[in-house]
């Protein structure tokens, strides 16, 4: 009975947050107002308890206290991360360094000028080679939007075209740097960096490829759909002109990306190593330094650097909020015993090993959309493989590695992962319209990295 009563409210407060936002109710209170709900109606009904570190000594005020907790935990690490890129991306466009960073960028690809979704699609396997040396998907994506976002719609892609590649670039939750691939490899007992190589890359090649022609077609097919209902899809303001500083001001923007790759353990150049937050500090200060050489005017200087803590500001309100909210949503969801639901009901249909192995598979792709974490999914989901596996008389290896690289997949169809917040709250683009553009692709890209599976390794 109790078992069917989770179920009923878990898709009760799912439906009702899925009807308010597409009805553009306010986001952030949406899922806040329904995460605190269903932790309280979890106490309420015996079926989890308020659970904080530090316990108010009133399960009531504790309620709230799951909201602070979560605020603090945040902010002080994937918060002020974000908060520092968005000063920083807000730094270099008041002083006009990604227009000169632009007008650079564009003359030697003014080639693609013509061809937008091609250019466009050239971000993914790029993009993913860097999400090696930084496997924070927001964090990247934050990066690529300061870098590679304002070169593409310079070319004449539209700005939800330019963002749904850039979530796409970091789908994959490879590399020995990603949590995903060293729990599964630990899950499998298989060495980090040899899981990676032997049994990560010849998916997510052939993977990537058929991606990036879903989505060449899909976005192609949306950007006409939005012209003809009379959207304006395309960024305004684009340079056109040689702007009026100094073009070596270009290399600011792509500073700390330039900063994060050479200090990377995978690039193994030096043996220091910096985080993105400190990267972005460190090159504002460089920055201020060269403004005030230019400028020769420490008022007006230290005025521009204004802009940095003002862009702080403005991702906090904006993208932060949002994802701390979510992350309440999912405890929500976790204290009504969703995962547990999934993961019951998964491992008692009594299919073989391909059909269990595609079911747990559809089930994390699910369970990583609605959660907006990959990570949460798949660490969940995981541990069952092995035990799983021995009654099928299949290998870990073979029904755990679709499965690990279809929770990043369905991560990004999610209109509250971290990443489609951080980048879409950048450049005032719902994250529906993100999670919309990626869904399609996404679903291709799954069941052709499933099937592909089952060919090479069963």
């Amino acid at each position: 009975m109790m078992i069917l009563v989770e179920t009923l409210l878990c898709i009760l407060f799912i439906g009702i947050a899925a009807t308010m936002l597409f009805k553009n109710v306010n986001a952030p209170t949406v899922l806040l107002v329904l995460g605190l709900l269903m932790v309280g109606v979890s106490a309420l009904l015996g079926i989890t308890p308020v659970n904080v570190a530090n316990p108010t000594g009133s399960a009531f005020f504790d309620l709230f206290k799951t909201a602070e907790e979560r605020f603090l935990t945040s902010i002080a690490k994937l918060g002020f991360m974000i908060m520092t890129i968005g000063g920083y991306v807000s730094l270099m466009n008041r002083i006009k360094a990604t227009d000169a960073m632009v007008y650079i960028a564009t003359r030697p690809l003014s080639f693609f000028k013509g061809r937008p979704y091609l250019i466009s699609v050239i971000v993914i396997p790029l993009g993913m080679i860097i999400y090696l040396t930084i496997p924070s998907a927001s964090g990247l994506g934050l990066l690529l939007v300061s870098t590679v976002y304002p070169i593409l719609v310079g070319l004449g892609v539209s700005k939800a075209t330019a963002l749904s590649v850039i979530s796409a670039a970091t789908i994959f939750d490879m590399g020995p740097g990603s949590a995903n691939t060293l729990r599964a490899s630990e899950i499998a007992g298989v060495d980090s960096v040899g899981y990676f190589i032997g049994e990560q890359l010849p998916l997510i090649i052939p993977t990537t490829i058929v991606v990036m022609v879903a989505y060449y077609f899909c976005n192609r097919y949306f950007d006409r759909k939005d012209l003809a209902a009379g959207k304006q899809i395309y960024a305004e303001g684009n340079v056109n002109g040689r702007p009026d500083v100094p073009l070596f001001y270009a290399v600011f923007p792509i500073l700390p990306l330039f900063l994060l790759i050479i200090f990377s353990p995978y690039v193994g150049i030096f043996d220091t190593r910096i985080t993105t937050a400190l990267a972005m500090i460190i090159c504002m200060i460089v920055v201020l330094f060269c403004v005030l050489i230019m400028k020769r005017d420490v008022k007006d200087s230290f005025g521009l650097v204004k802009s940095f803590w003002d862009g702080m500001g403005s991702t906090f309100s904006s993208v932060v909020t949002l994802i701390v909210t979510a992350e309440i949503f999912a405890i929500g969801l976790t204290s009504l015993k969703f995962i547990d639901l999934l993961v019951n009901g998964t491992s008692s249909v009594g299919f073989g090993a391909i059909a269990i192995t595609a079911l747990i598979t559809l089930t994390v792709f699910f369970s990583a959309t609605m959660m907006g974490s990959g990570n949460a999914a798949f660490f969940s989901f995981g541990p069952m493989v092995p035990g799983i596996a021995q009654m099928m008389g299949a290998t870990t290896l073979q029904m755990l590695v679709p499965i690990q690289l279809c929770a990043g997949m369905g991560r990004a169809t999610s209109p509250i992962a971290a990443v489609n917040v951080a980048i879409s709250g950048s450049v005032g683009v719902s994250p529906m319209e993100v999670a919309r553009r990626n869904m399609i692709p996404m679903i291709i890209g799954a069941i052709f990295l499933t099937v592909t599976s089952f060919i090479m390794n069963w």
